[in-house]
């Protein structure tokens, strides 16, 4: 028992955060970012994910390049229409199905590593927090959304609470926190030891598993060294209040979904992070919005089956999920980094979902949108997916990747990339 309480309270040591902001009075700040904007245009990465899709025929514009309408779902993000791009047409050839939703940011396999994870290799590496996994209050058990190179999804922190206390929390006994870093450190040091002296006289399946698991030792190793690097230094002071209690249940999932993307502004302001993944769930809540109880769950309302009451109940949802990701926008076009350029000029957000139409379970054409990070914005890209020739939603993430200056000429199935829309 004892054992085990020493390993839980050191996890949560290693699981604590720091902040430093990002400012120009604060030089280490400064100087990385200064660092940073010599790789790519791109410093940040935003990707949200919704479990149920949208429904597309209310999302996507009748016209296509920079002359295209307000769609319903549209409407509240028009006021940002020079800022972003819209992509229809787009998938990444997998199979169909709730089960293969997880796809979205892994290409055309489940497990494979995440468009997140490669860029916080290379953006999380002189920041804070590589990258914050968040879910807008509990969802299904069943859906992932981040994986790791060794094919593990990473858990997704559901409370806002525990969130800010991530960010712009200490532990409460700093001396105790390091004490159980340096210790884990040297356990780890230990460890990897006998590991490395096994090498050699285990077979060519397990030397692999050794492999993945020094990998695994090296990822734990820079977590700790930057904790230890940020247990002396400031926190930022923000001005953000929480509510008292956290909207975890899944009716209160748009008000949870609100207080993420304050949270995630903050962390993006402060420089706590640059990448940062949410997940929508979608399960039987029903909402209510503007004051009407709507009509049915959200999950029945997105297997709507061509109702016509079902599917202007679902619109009202989606609708919702819009005006909450234009507020977000405004932020990063208020907020500014440490150099006072805008946070959405050097931060892309990626707003899309592993399913393209969930009334038939279809996981092709996925509803994709994509802002920030000084590429060439305004138009509605409309993909013919069966042109043999036609790009895949990968395509769209080795140019995402390159604009954050990270050298990546494949992702999944995909080997080209969509820089003749965009850069």
């Amino acid at each position: 028992m004892k054992l085990n309480l020493s390993r839980r309270h050191f996890l949560r040591s290693i699981g604590m955060t720091l902040a430093l902001p990002a400012l120009e009075s604060v030089p280490l700040a400064s100087a990385v970012q200064k660092t940073l904007g010599t790789t790519g245009k791109a410093k940040r990465l935003v990707c949200v994910g919704a479990n149920l899709g949208l429904h597309t025929p209310s999302f996507f514009p009748g016209e296509t390049g920079s002359n295209f309408g307000a769609t319903p779902l549209l409407k509240p993000l028009m006021r940002h229409r020079e800022e972003f791009t819209l992509f229809s047409g787009l998938d990444h050839r997998s199979g169909n199905g709730h089960k293969n939703w997880d796809n979205f940011l892994c290409g055309k396999n489940v497990g494979d590593v995440t468009l997140d994870q490669i860029a916080a290799e290379q953006l999380g590496a002189n920041s804070r927090i590589a990258s914050i996994q968040l879910s807008a209050g509990r969802g299904s058990f069943r859906q992932k959304m981040v994986y790791n190179r060794q094919g593990v999804p990473l858990p997704m922190i559901e409370r806002p609470s525990v969130v800010y206390q991530s960010l712009f929390g200490l532990p409460d006994d700093v001396e105790r926190t390091e004490y159980l870093i340096k210790s884990g450190k040297s356990s780890l040091d230990k460890l990897t030891g006998e590991a490395r002296h096994l090498q050699n006289t285990v077979s060519a399946k397990d030397r692999t598993k050794l492999d993945e698991y020094f990998q695994s030792v090296r990822d734990l190793e820079n977590r700790m060294e930057r904790q230890l690097k940020g247990l002396n230094e400031p926190r930022p002071q923000v001005d953000y209040q929480l509510p008292k209690f956290d909207p975890i249940a899944p009716t209160l999932m748009l008000e949870n979904q609100a207080l993420m993307y304050d949270l995630m502004a903050l962390a993006l302001e402060t420089d706590l992070t640059r990448v940062i993944t949410m997940f929508l769930p979608g399960l039987g809540e029903v909402f209510t919005i503007n004051g009407e109880v709507l009509s049915a769950g959200y999950h029945a309302l997105s297997h709507h089956g061509n109702n016509p009451r079902l599917i202007a109940d679902l619109i009202k949802v989606e609708s919702e999920h819009m005006r909450l990701l234009s507020l977000f926008l405004d932020q990063l076009k208020a907020k500014t980094d440490a150099n006072g350029v805008p946070l959405l000029d050097s931060t892309l957000v990626l707003w899309g979902a592993g399913m393209g139409d969930s009334s038939r379970h279809s996981n092709a054409n996925l509803p994709v949108f994509l802002a920030g990070g000084s590429l060439k914005h305004g138009s509605h890209i409309a993909i013919d997916r069966d042109d043999s020739e036609a790009p895949l939603l990968g395509d769209l993430y080795i140019t995402m990747l390159q604009q954050m200056g990270i050298d990546q000429n494949q992702f999944s199935n995909a080997n080209r990339s969509m820089n003749q829309y965009l850069v």
